[in-house]
């Protein structure tokens, strides 16, 4: 029963030694390798003298940073940046899930705290990694069934116990606590004040020229009929919103595409259907429409494209298609949208014009409105 209890309370932490072989190829990721996220590269690799070096400002009375919180959507390259520092570093990396600490029995999680801090002092340097540290960082006033959907007591005592962790880690000790989260907006204000993690590191969803430079990166892995940047720049621009894991996703689609099909080289046009599987699903050329219904998806999506191509301010159309899809029931558009940040009331009216161009080509055409412009109201 000890040894039970013993073992639970260790929790389900992994490290991963970059000395030993094994740790060599978990860790063989560096910053180089790490395609976009410049800012974010540049702000993390501090930390890299800082484990190498410790005294150089030390001596200077400089305080260490305790630790980073890497924030961002999934997908984003949160985890893999704190890789590629510890590979940098040659640091132990220690991590753990953020939802694995919480459990029902009470004072659970406060000892595995406790323990994951316990073998980073007895690996020192190293660094320490908590995924989805929302699960447990949750804001103390919220956690008892706000909004935010009910923590618990046990939530809070092992938050409070990483707070006296964190507090109790000396400046020289050359431990580095990164944690990430998707929603900053959650965490309990104690988490984020001075001392404990000082630096805030957004990692956002990848420019056009970061998106680029990831497709160059996964493009050079694969077989390809022409040269990797003579596809890089017009994928980077067909996928803005896409993550990381998107585009590395839509490679690996298009190789598989190309490889179950028979084909000895991946082309363009499994690129363009890896595309569209990311976006839209699979296709389901089972799901038949009757052929009033098909005319119906027909018209309401050539109303959007005949709308977006008329008015100056909306997207350029790169596809329309009725085929069903696994996240698209009736077909879709895809369009070709900037990367910006504001618009004016004019580019906003245009965009909303778009979108009802369906609702109102079926009402032209066929004197009703069927509920397939649900959709396109909610985005309005």
């Amino acid at each position: 029963m000890s040894d039970m209890m013993s073992s639970m309370t260790k929790g389900k932490y992994t490290v991963i030694d970059p000395h030993s072989p094994e740790g060599k190829k978990k860790l063989k990721i560096k910053f180089k390798d790490v395609a976009g996220c410049f800012e974010a590269k540049q702000e993390i690799s501090e930390f890299v003298d800082y484990l190498k070096n410790p005294n150089k400002y030390t001596k200077l009375g400089a305080k260490l940073p305790r630790g980073a919180l890497l924030t961002g959507p999934p997908g984003c390259g949160k985890t893999l940046i704190a890789k590629a520092l510890a590979a940098e570093s040659t640091a132990p990396f220690i991590s753990m899930n953020g939802s694995e600490f919480v459990e029902v029995i009470g004072g659970l999680g406060a000892s595995r705290i406790r323990s994951l801090f316990k073998e980073a002092r007895s690996r020192a340097p190293c660094i320490i990694y908590i995924d989805e540290i929302d699960a447990i960082g949750k804001r103390r006033s919220e956690s008892k069934g706000g909004e935010f959907g009910g923590g618990s007591n046990e939530e809070e005592q092992t938050l409070n116990q990483l707070l006296v962790e964190m507090d109790g880690m000396g400046s020289g000790q050359g431990i580095v606590v990164l944690a990430s989260t998707n929603r900053p907006d959650i965490l309990d204000k104690a988490l984020l004040r001075p001392g404990r993690f000082d630096r805030h590191v957004n990692i956002d969803l990848p420019s056009v020229i970061e998106r680029k430079e990831m497709f160059d990166l996964y493009l050079k892995r694969i077989k390809l009929d022409h040269p990797y940047n003579k596809f890089s720049h017009r994928l980077a621009q067909m996928t803005p919103g896409f993550t990381g894991a998107d585009i590395a996703n839509v490679v690996n689609e298009a190789a598989i595409r190309a490889a179950s099909t028979g084909k000895h080289l991946v082309s363009v046009n499994e690129l363009e259907y890896a595309m569209d599987r990311v976006l839209a699903g699979a296709e389901k050329r089972s799901r038949t429409l009757v052929k009033e219904e098909r005319e119906i998806v027909a018209y309401h999506e050539a109303g959007h494209a005949l709308v977006g191509w008329l008015l100056k301010h909306t997207d350029a159309l790169l596809k329309v298609t009725i085929i069903p899809r696994t996240s698209a029931a009736l077909g879709f558009a895809q369009y070709s949208p900037k990367d910006k940040k504001l618009f004016s009331k004019e580019e906003l009216f245009d965009r909303m014009c778009m979108m009802l161009g369906g609702r109102v080509a079926e009402s032209i055409k066929f004197g009703r409105i069927t509920t397939g412009a649900e959709d396109d109201l909610k985005k309005v």
